[in-house]
């Protein structure tokens, strides 16, 4: 029966492009998830934006000597532009900076202060003694106070985990200019996190099995440190505060992780207007068969496993003071945090400012998507961090994308194309025939239940044994040999152009541009698995801004087609470009220049 699957993808920051260790944590395996979703007959809704909001934002647009609108406006389109040409298939992926987003999350908040999970407290902000700005709790390192780690974060401790407040670091320096800084009374709203420590731990216990065990150790292990978190910044860029004697504040905005995370909301909801079903959202939403999974890295899965789950459920009325759900009615918890570890690149982090990265763009203009997406999927850091080499990356797209897949469908449809013109029929079939038909058909449920699982690895190499297997077979039988048996030609090349449908389908997810272009070449006409696209949209007043979104209704279906005989067959083209190995030297060239 089909269900109705969210895909909540994690919000890039548009203080600057993304670089492949981002899209690795977030962009491809929600992709990936939400492709077979939807070829598997259920109803998917993927979305997500652009984060604009926050200190980062200003303190790099005062970098750049612009505004923050012009900053967010400026790398929100880069962002778009970006995940579009990887191929993420978005319902709709948007930006923070909306009405519709604002409204949102002001309801979130009223719902929460309402229910009385949100309340005001005194507390010591810190500000930067050069400029008089609120620092961001995150541009705040020093020691942590509770496991010595020397270069914890003002909001977290990425060692130990344990929710921090700048004030409590060890020797804290701003990472904006080093400077040290001063702490002076504030009034901010808190989210009392604590009325939902008994809530939150019988729903966490409940997903033992179904979530990554890093995921939920981690979730469980923060249970017993909850405290209060500030939800309001003495900021001038961000959502007003929509309570009587702050909304008025100029300096006062709802804190960026807070308005964040409501995306996911807010999304849906500007994707049903423009759909035109307003109310289109409620069957992902409050629809008790729907299923959300959320996508991230792993430095964000104690706003998805804990703060957010909390903000849902003080929203609905269901901490330890109770209360009734606010004006949008009780919403959905996560079905699952699915956080992927992270990504190092030539034994480094990822770091814009040490020129230790690659962007998206920059990538892409060099390389396949699919090669990208491909490396991703199988050598990503799905459960453990890995390290991300040019010489892996050359190795994999040289031996398996083109040596393994791209060979076999070259010549599988060459040789048709050449002798019969057409997709043989097949006639008499040998056992080496049905067993390789056999473990082609079977390993659709095989994948499909490791896709559904999100164990992105195990899916695509049980793909490609089918294409090696395939492989195998034609070497053995050679019908490139066989001279006097024309319908022994035919079976044996109707055999291997089944099992290249079969893996084309297989490999969809993960490689949506070349199975389209499979789909074609075997004879398939109209859309075989939608791609996104970018359109400008307006907002009231005028304001225009990109989107990414699409049809993704094509004829991508999870299962086993038979191929039809006759068609026509043309000469194939390359799926994927073989790499020079000098690529190596070049990449690592440029990384160190």
């Amino acid at each position: 029966m089909s269900q109705h699957i969210l895909t909540a993808v994690a919000w890039p920051y548009a203080n600057g492009p993304r670089h492949i260790g981002h899209v690795s944590g977030f962009g491809v395996p929600s992709d990936v998830f939400s492709r077979y979703q939807r070829m598997a007959g259920n109803k998917v809704l993927m979305v997500s934006g652009t984060d604009e909001h926050g200190t980062p934002i200003q303190v790099q647009a005062d970098k750049e000597g612009v505004t923050a609108r012009e900053l967010a406006d400026r790398y929100n389109r880069v962002i778009v532009e970006d995940l579009r040409a990887l191929g993420l298939s978005y319902d709709l992926f948007t930006r923070t900076t909306t009405a519709n987003h604002y409204a949102v999350a002001q309801e979130i908040f009223k719902g929460l202060h309402a229910n009385g999970y949100i309340f005001p407290k005194t507390t010591m902000g810190a500000i930067s003694p050069s400029t008089g700005r609120t620092l961001p709790d995150r541009y705040i390192e020093g020691t942590c106070p509770i496991c010595g780690y020397d270069g914890a974060r003002g909001d977290q401790c990425d060692n130990c985990g344990n929710q921090l407040d700048p004030i409590q670091l060890i020797n804290p320096v701003s990472r904006i200019n080093g400077e040290k800084p001063v702490f002076v009374e504030t009034e901010h709203f808190m989210l009392d996190l604590p009325a939902f420590a008994e809530v939150l731990g019988s729903w966490l216990q409940s997903k033992q099995g179904d979530w990554r065990p890093n995921v939920l150790k981690f979730s469980l292990n923060l249970l017993g440190d909850l405290q209060p978190r500030a939800i309001s910044r003495d900021l001038d860029w961000g959502v007003p505060i929509p309570l009587e004697g702050w909304s008025d504040q100029a300096n006062k905005r709802l804190y960026v992780w807070f308005d964040a995370v409501i995306g996911y909301l807010s999304a849906s909801i500007e994707w049903a207007r423009r759909s035109g079903d307003p109310d289109a959202w409620r069957q992902w939403w409050q629809n008790p068969e729907a299923r959300g999974y959320y996508f991230m890295g792993k430095d964000n899965i104690v706003f998805h496993s804990e703060i957010w789950p909390a903000m849902l459920l003080g929203y609905n009325g269901q901490g330890s003071r109770d209360g009734s759900p606010g004006s949008l009615g009780a919403l959905n918890l996560p079905s699952e945090v699915v956080s992927s570890e992270f990504l190092t690149m030539e034994g480094r982090k990822f770091s814009s400012s040490r020129q230790v990265v690659i962007y998206v763009r920059d990538f892409l203009e060099r390389y396949d998507a699919d090669a990208l997406r491909y490396y991703i999927a199988v050598a990503g850091p799905e459960n453990q961090d890995t390290d991300f080499t040019w010489s892996e990356f050359v190795n994999r797209n040289n031996g398996e994308l083109v040596a393994a897949w791209g060979n076999l469908v070259n010549r599988s449809i060459s040789m048709a194309a050449k002798n019969f013109g057409v997709i043989p029929e097949a006639g008499d079939l040998t056992d080496a025939d049905r067993a390789l038909l056999a473990q082609s058909r079977a390993a659709f449920p095989k994948v499909g239940a490791e896709l559904a699982r999100s164990r992105f690895k195990n899916a695509v190499t049980e793909a490609f044994d089918v294409v090696r297997e395939a492989n195998r077979y034609l070497a053995e039988q050679e019908p490139w040999k066989i001279k006097d048996n024309p319908e022994r030609v035919k079976s044996i090349l109707h055999v291997a152009l089944q099992v290249v449908d079969d893996a084309k389908t297989l490999l969809t997810p993960f490689l949506p541009t070349s199975s389209n272009k499979i789909y074609a070449m075997l004879g398939g006409t109209g859309v075989w698995s939608g791609m996104p696209e970018v359109r400008e949209v307006d907002e009231e007043g005028g304001r225009a801004y990109p989107i990414i979104t699409g049809s993704y209704d094509g004829a991508a279906r999870w299962e086993s087609s038979p191929i039809r005989a006759g068609l026509p067959l043309a000469p194939p083209t390359p799926l994927f470009a073989k790499l020079d190995p000098k690529v190596v030297d070049e990449e690592l060239a440029r990384l160190e220049g």
